[in-house]
């Protein structure tokens, strides 16, 4: 049976390190003159989303501000930053090899579902060696939609245009390390697993009620029997 697998990145493939999120910093000092003293919680966000909140930790009104010309500006400083995010980020355990492995598993698809614009997407996936793994045509990014629950379909849709492929959502899988991916798979009847590789431990992770909650992905034969069912 085929089946569609649409990854998270941060905190569920790959750790940015202080990078990922200094870039925020600097697009906003860069395009509104004010560096914010403090971070929202980027868990699970959109990067839309995430600007909204540091536009409402700043007190500024987002009428009021360009926000297009901020997220490209976040574009411009990741990309200047590769060489500092490669530095002090790395692939979580198991990744690669689950990847690899679903890579080649015969009618299946395997993308990413991830707040990030699809230009730091494929950065990051670049970045860390791990773009050849995954079809980024078939994706869903925070530059498609602001709300996370609403990417789902967008993949489904990319899918069915790129592929010909028409799946009932009951064959997707989401793989995430927050709620928010939870939420994504539970608003249109696909299946989520949990991983704790980012700030939830797996106890509270599990008490959400995934489908299914592991420590990482190190045991690539389990994750393929899980995928399969």
């Amino acid at each position: 049976m085929a089946r569609l697998v649409l990854w998270d990145i941060d905190g569920t493939l790959l750790h940015g390190g202080e990078t990922a999120a200094a870039v925020f910093d600097r697009a906003l000092e860069a395009v509104l003159g004010v560096r914010p003293s403090s971070r929202p919680s980027m868990s699970g966000k959109t990067d839309p989303q995430i600007l909204l909140d540091y536009l409402d930790l700043l007190g500024l009104d987002p009428a009021g501000v360009d926000l297009e010309a901020v997220l490209a500006r976040l574009a411009d400083e990741l990309a200047a930053a590769q060489a500092q995010l490669r530095a002090g980020g790395r692939v979580l355990p198991g990744v690669r090899e689950a990847l690899a492995t679903l890579a080649a598993r015969p009618g299946w698809h395997q993308s990413v579902l991830t707040g990030n614009l699809a230009h730091n997407a494929r950065l990051k996936l670049e970045t860390f060696g791990l773009l050849p793994f995954v079809d980024l045509e078939i994706g869903a990014f925070g530059s498609d939609r602001p709300r996370r629950t609403a990417l789902l379909p967008v993949a489904l849709d990319r899918l069915r245009r790129r592929h010909r492929v028409v799946l009932d959502p009951s064959a997707v899988w989401v793989i995430g390390d927050t709620p928010f991916d939870l939420a994504v798979a539970r608003a249109h009847g696909a299946r989520a697993l949990l991983v704790g590789t980012g700030r939830f431990p797996p106890a509270a992770l599990a008490a959400l009620g995934p489908d299914a909650v592991r420590c990482d992905l190190r045991d690539t034969e389990g994750l393929l029997e899980l995928l399969a069912t």
